[in-house]
């Protein structure tokens, strides 16, 4: 094919977005090359083609095609960087860190969260669910504006301990008129990984993802006490 002669030495994965455009480009200028090809096997030979309209066809395939190759190198460099990002985040896994999100991790039995109101609120109600979506706790939480903590000790509504995993986090204010107010909440975990997709880079606590846009702070983990002898 012609383009892959004028780039032979540039190999694009297919399963990539630049290796998919290369692809169908190369099918379009076959199906070109075929055209042109039928036509000039039946044009006049008294009244041969004007060969300037399929040369100026050819020049725009080749500058596609170069497009191509740079969007692909484009994306080689976010892969690069995105790794690189991996390779930063190592020093975060067995951190503890604060970031905005719902997914809750309870580990070793405790959950721990915050939530931050704007103004003073009537009522305020924090919500915990397991991964079946059933209400496993709720609990009155602080009602002054202002940043507040919370601890869950991993006990359901009839004193069950729930087993340590992903659950989801809600925390409802109310006015006195009974009208939703703005919550900020946050939650606690232990990184235990890291990763990118889609150009994304995440932490794993557990099995809650938590995008790098939404940590908010970062410490060491409060080593457990070991147990007496």
């Amino acid at each position: 094919m012609l383009l892959e002669g004028l780039s032979s030495s540039n190999i694009l994965d297919e399963n990539t977005q630049s290796g998919s455009a290369k692809a169908k480009l190369n099918e379009d200028l076959n199906r070109f090359l075929i055209l042109l090809i039928t036509q000039l096997q039946n044009q006049d030979p008294l009244d041969p083609m004007d060969a300037s309209e399929f040369t100026s066809q050819l020049v725009q395939f080749a500058s596609v095609e170069q497009q191509i190759y740079q969007n692909a190198n484009l994306e080689k460099m976010l892969s690069l960087q995105q790794t690189s990002q991996i390779a930063t985040m190592v020093d975060f896994i067995g951190n503890t860190i604060e970031a905005a999100g719902s997914g809750l991790p309870l580990e070793n039995g405790k959950a721990e969260l915050s939530y931050t109101l704007d103004v003073n609120a009537a009522e305020v109600t924090i919500v915990i669910q397991n991964s079946a979506g059933l209400t496993v706790f709720t609990s009155e939480g602080e009602t002054n504006a202002g940043k507040h903590s919370f601890t869950w000790n991993g006990m359901n509504g009839s004193g069950m301990q729930q087993p340590d995993g992903d659950y989801t986090l809600t925390v409802n204010a109310l006015d006195r008129d009974g009208g939703l107010l703005d919550v900020t909440q946050t939650i606690f975990g232990r990184v235990t990984g890291a990763g990118a997709e889609d150009g994304k880079v995440s932490l794993f606590l557990g099995g809650v993802v938590i995008s790098m846009d939404d940590v908010i702070s970062i410490k060491e983990t409060a080593q457990e006490p070991a147990p007496a002898q």
